[in-house]
């Protein structure tokens, strides 16, 4: 393969990558490259990028484990892929393809374009870990040509722990694709529905939100609380349970959320930190008002009182009367939150902002 034909991308995740980064995909293979796509899982919907040109690479790896020996070892797969393909950039994304994808980079003399999407609990919860996982960072993407951030927060603390050494740029998350996630009408009056589109994980404030939907649903029968995506073992009793009791209704995992977010008044979103919350811009794009935290990755995308409410991380309570008082607003408010949020993700989160950032500095690499 001639070098500076191909465009290699590294990720954990197919379908994360379908989701949030098809259209910018779509536009390196539209502007003539070759895209290789190295993933670890089998997920069906290889199947979108292979229609459109792009060669898929199985490449095995426990995202979550914390293995030196198997970290060593992704690295030296990613130094035999990059030397395979000779790209003439390579995107990583998450975590370890940030870290280990970056190192392969660097030994290759081959130019990174890196996207922090969030910088975990490692990094949130401060001590040793936080001290290793900065050092990780400083490796895999300090030597990055560009590192893309989700938000300023982020961005902050990497410039400040001199993770990052060259060029960086705030980007508006992944952006949201306003044509597939288009304004729908806002439900009629009657049964107010919330939704929670998450894994269920304490990070994700699935706590909290069980909390609220017990104290709420107790004061306010006329409501009903949703639940849509993967429930991990640690909440699967607890969440039978409010099931069996009428307090949540589970939906279970779905990778299209716009029939759910059409029936439901608002969307909930609790999560002690995120890069840039996709479930909230595409929650407004709907036209849905949204109920979140007030922590860097959700704070952005919520004018509180306006597109929706920002609560208290970590606090039941404040989620609870948060959520009370957009059960009290007058109908036509409601609906007026869900436009002007629709209106906001027009002017901030257009995904053709993060579309061109990727295809401009692609262009100067080639």
């Amino acid at each position: 393969m001639t070098n500076g034909t191909c465009v290699l991308i590294l990720t954990n995740n197919t379908g994360g990558l379908h989701s949030f980064r098809f259209e910018v995909v779509k536009a390196i293979v539209d502007a003539g490259y070759l895209v290789f796509i190295s993933v670890p899982d089998d997920d069906e919907r290889a199947k979108y990028f292979e229609e459109i040109g792009c060669q898929m690479v199985k490449t095995r790896f426990n995202r979550r484990g914390m293995n030196p020996l198997a970290d060593i070892i992704l690295m030296l797969k990613y130094l035999r892929l990059i030397r395979k393909v000779k790209p003439a950039a390579v995107l990583t994304y998450t975590i370890k393809p940030n870290v280990y994808g970056g190192l392969a980079c660097r030994l290759c003399g081959v130019p990174q374009l890196a996207n922090v999407t969030g910088l975990g609990d490692a990094i949130e919860n401060g001590g040793w870990l936080q001290n290793l996982t900065v050092f990780l960072y400083k490796m895999g993407i300090g030597k990055a040509r560009k590192v893309f951030f989700q938000n300023k927060y982020n961005r902050d603390f990497c410039i400040k722990k001199s993770i990052v050494s060259g060029d960086s740029v705030l980007l508006p998350g992944s952006g949201v694709n306003l044509k597939h996630h288009s304004l729908q009408a806002y439900p009629e009056d009657g049964i107010i529905k919330f939704l929670f589109i998450a894994r269920l994980l304490k990070d994700k404030g699935t706590e909290e939100y069980f909390a609220m939907a017990q104290h709420i649903k107790e004061k306010y029968p006329n409501t009903e609380f949703q639940i849509l995506g993967w429930c991990e073992g640690d909440y699967q009793q607890q969440l039978d349970e409010l099931v069996k009791n009428g307090i949540v209704n589970y939906l279970g995992p779905t990778a299209d959320v716009r029939p759910f977010l059409a029936s439901v008044h608002c969307t909930v979103m609790p999560s002690y930190h995120e890069g840039m919350s996709n479930v909230n811009l595409e929650s407004a794009a709907n036209g849905r008002p949204v109920i979140t935290t007030d922590v860097p990755g959700c704070q952005e995308t919520v004018d509180d009182g306006v597109t929706g409410f920002l609560v208290q991380p970590r606090s039941a309570d404040d989620l609870i009367e948060k959520v009370e008082r957009f059960i009290l607003l007058p109908y036509e408010e409601k609906r007026a939150m869900g436009l002007a949020a629709r209106k906001k993700v027009e002017l901030e989160f257009d995904r053709q902002i993060v579309i061109n950032a990727y295809l401009d500095e692609i262009k100067k690499i080639g």
